[in-house]
């Protein structure tokens, strides 16, 4: 039987492969010694240490084919993986893709999406320099990135969770909600945007691109924590706050600010609740000793307070006074 040529099955192992690499094949390549091709790529280590980092995306979990296309599967796994590597103040060397699906995948969909890879990539200056192919017993397709990196020019050491004290003031590099608020209207059923506003929320959500400089920016700057906002602004303040030992107290008027943001699309309420709690926004929230040591561009949303300061009496994230429950939004891969 004559497998078919537009599918997976059809174009085989090697016309697959040949067919991603030359996807990659403008890519730039500065400290890759070895690429694509051999068992294993070579790449220079500058620093003396590797930043790295992977994530995962499920057909059905994490996109739906109804919704994004392949080219926005990959800008979308590319930018979650960099935000990380940025969080850290770091920048990326080289990206490892690796791709599970059913033999009748369309090939025009793993093509797509390696497209949006190498833009994503092309961007970030960053060279794919290899992965893998593997295919699923059922129709499940998933997509797996790992992101090697380094730390930025000019950064000391890596910047983390654990390092926000008591005074540190609160800052984002760019908007929140615009993702959550993306996929409130797909949920909505307005998939395509009535104006140029909701088409900017919905492409935000298939395909996050934001400043990924912005991490070695901060870490300049004397950032003492920082993370990528990937699961929503409580909850990823929250593990901040947790690892720092402090209270991060957020200022309703600057969140209101973000929130207005996202009106008409949205209504005042439920555009402060993407703001919230909207999960793969994939801008940094960062802690600085000062006001005036916040970059230029970066919004202020609040400070650091130690445990008790206030009635605050644990680790944790308030608005108003009133503590805010990381599990009551944001995202969990299992608990929704």
């Amino acid at each position: 039987m004559t497998e078919d040529a537009t599918t997976l099955a059809g174009r085989g192992e090697a016309g697959l492969l040949g067919d991603v690499l030359a996807a990659y094949r403008d890519l730039p390549t500065d400290g890759v010694l070895v690429g694509p091709g051999d068992d294993t790529a070579l790449l220079a280590v500058r620093r003396g240490a590797v930043l790295a980092t992977t994530d995962t995306m499920v057909r059905g979990r994490d996109w739906r084919d109804d919704w994004s296309t392949a080219e926005d599967v990959g800008v979308k796994v590319v930018t979650q993986n960099l935000a990380d590597l940025a969080a850290m103040g770091g920048r990326g060397t080289g990206l490892l893709v690796a791709l599970a699906a059913p033999a009748t995948l369309p090939l025009s969909w793993a093509r797509g999406l390696s497209t949006g890879i190498a833009h994503a990539a092309g961007l970030a200056g960053v060279p794919v320099v290899g992965g893998d192919v593997s295919s699923t017993a059922t129709d499940a397709v998933m997509v797996a990135v790992t992101a090697l990196g380094e730390l930025g020019e000019g950064v000391p050491g890596p910047v983390l969770r654990d390092g926000a004290r008591p005074g540190d003031v609160l800052a984002v590099s760019g908007s929140l909600g615009r993702s959550g608020a993306g996929l409130a209207l797909l949920e909505a059923g307005r998939t395509t945007g009535r104006d140029e506003r909701e088409r900017a929320l919905l492409e935000h959500h298939r395909r996050p691109l934001v400043d990924l400089g912005q991490g070695p920016v901060a870490a300049r700057a004397g950032a003492s924590a920082m993370i990528d906002v990937s699961d929503g602004l409580v909850r990823d303040a929250d593990r901040v706050a947790r690892a720092s030992g402090v209270v991060l107290e957020l200022d309703g008027t600057a969140l209101r600010a973000l929130a207005d943001r996202l009106v008409p699309a949205l209504t005042p309420e439920e555009a402060l609740r993407q703001v919230l709690s909207g999960g793969e926004e994939h801008e940094l929230l960062a802690t600085f000793p000062t006001a005036g040591t916040v970059p230029a561009g970066w919004s202020v949303l609040g400070r650091a307070a130690a445990p008790g300061e206030g009635g605050a009496d644990a680790p944790g994230v308030r608005l108003d006074g009133r503590r805010l429950d990381p599990s009551a939004g944001g995202w969990d891969h299992f608990g929704g």
